[in-house]
């Protein structure tokens, strides 16, 4: 009944930002058909690029310099922290919900202090770009930290930790991550059937 009235005095039920709300963001480029929750929090808009087709969901923080490119969905409470190295993201591309992206990292050796409420001269902060290539799953709630790059293909098991680069077309699994078995292909096929319909 609630639903009904809302629709009835024309309420917008759309939690996505329409095209006009998204100019006002400030993002540094994006293209068509992007959707962003309205409850994602974007710091740094203008260190934003976004292509097209991408989809934002609820309770997702983006940060510093990230480039995002086509047919991209973030799921829900995921966290990407650019930093000034930044985040790539290629084409296809998916995180699910929960997972940390971070280009940038305190320095946990107790050699500095930490923490963002520290002047810059008393820390160490590492900042290193992460670029995550074409085709990428990433399941839910896995941590990628600085200077990674996870290659074209390659598939991420829900939970993992990824300290180091993942090759081309494998699948990872684990806390850390190795490499369990090789990821099929087909799915290119699919890309071009796509790609050609569009």
């Amino acid at each position: 009944m609630i639903l009904f009235m809302f629709r009835k005095r024309g309420v917008n039920m759309n939690s996505f930002y329409t095209t006009d709300e998204l100019k006002k963001i400030g993002l540094k480029e994006y293209g068509s058909n992007v959707l962003i929750s309205k409850k994602t929090s974007i710091y740094e808009a203008n260190n934003i690029s976004i292509g097209d087709n991408v989809r934002i969901d609820d309770f997702c923080i983006l940060s510093g310099n990230i480039k995002l490119g086509n047919y991209i969905h973030i799921a829900a409470a995921t966290l990407l922290y650019g930093g000034d190295a930044g985040i790539e993201i290629d084409d296809f591309s998916t995180i699910s919900s929960r997972s940390a992206v971070y280009a940038l990292s305190d320095d946990y050796s107790g050699e500095y202090m930490t923490n963002p409420m520290i002047s810059d001269e008393y820390k160490n902060v590492l900042q290193k770009k992460v670029i995550i290539g074409k085709h990428v799953i990433i399941g839910t709630n896995c941590t990628i930290l600085p200077g990674v790059t996870i290659g074209e293909g390659t598939s991420l098991g829900a939970c993992s930790l990824v300290l180091k680069d993942c090759d081309e077309w494998g699948i990872y699994v684990g806390t850390p991550v190795t490499r369990i078995k090789e990821r099929s292909k087909k799915l290119l096929n699919f890309e071009n059937l796509f790609t050609n319909n569009i």
